[in-house]
């Protein structure tokens, strides 16, 4: 769970997000902390440089969000993810890769990480990724959007309402069914109701493909 910190000399009170950090590469590690940290409301407080350590870790550490490399020898971060998310379904992971091919992406979706994230992105967006999730949204890096789903030849776009754009928007942004339901003044089942419609449309199993292929249509931005 995210901790309060005390921040600077104003006296006011922040949430820090509680990050561990998972790659097979030091310098990677090192760059991914620096990166974070030089944020005040991120804290990281763990690294591990395979994916038995993540998950170790994980249980221990008990982070807010994990940022895990996708390719380490032994458990590779597709397993590691399933495994932490479905012990842990509090913690959010994002995927942070070089690999941008189709097959591992989708693979990425099924074992329930809700960020993505490629390793040459500005060093703002693993920022940006690392809140988002943490608050509840998801996160997909705009040059993979277009890689995390696979249109039919075929087929039409589906027809989502404006309202069911409008969550889904919302959902990208990090906020959740609560924020959501306060924000458009209904109730937070309804946001739900639209949540399910949304991704029965769109053919999606989890909210984080039902945001990938809105942004993949081009119905949020």
């Amino acid at each position: 769970m995210a901790v309060p910190q005390a921040s600077g000399g104003d006296g006011e009170v922040r949430t820090q997000v509680r990050c561990l950090v998972v790659d097979d590469h030091a310098a990677v590690r090192e760059g991914v902390k620096m990166i974070l940290t030089r944020d005040r409301e991120i804290s990281v407080i763990g690294e591990s440089s395979s994916g038995d350590g993540a998950v170790e870790m994980a249980e221990k550490r008990r982070p807010d969000v994990i940022v895990m490399d996708v390719r380490m020898e032994g458990m590779d971060g597709f397993e590691a993810t399933r495994q932490i998310t479905a012990s842990h379904t509090e913690m959010a992971v994002i995927l942070y890769t070089a690999h941008g091919e189709r097959g591992l992406l989708a693979e990425g979706l099924d074992c329930g990480a809700r960020g993505y994230v490629l390793k040459e992105a500005p060093p703002d967006d693993i920022v940006r990724a690392v809140k988002r999730v943490a608050e509840g949204g998801a996160y997909v890096d705009p040059t993979l959007a277009s890689e995390l789903v696979t249109p039919k030849a075929t087929e039409r776009l589906p027809a989502l309402s404006g309202r069911e754009r409008e969550i889904l928007a919302l959902l990208a942004n990090g906020f959740s069914n609560p924020d959501i339901a306060q924000r458009l003044f209904i109730s937070p089942e309804t946001v739900r109701t639209h949540v399910r419609n949304a991704m029965t449309k769109l053919e999606a199993d989890t909210r984080t493909q039902a945001v990938a292929l809105a942004l993949r249509y081009e119905f949020i931005d």
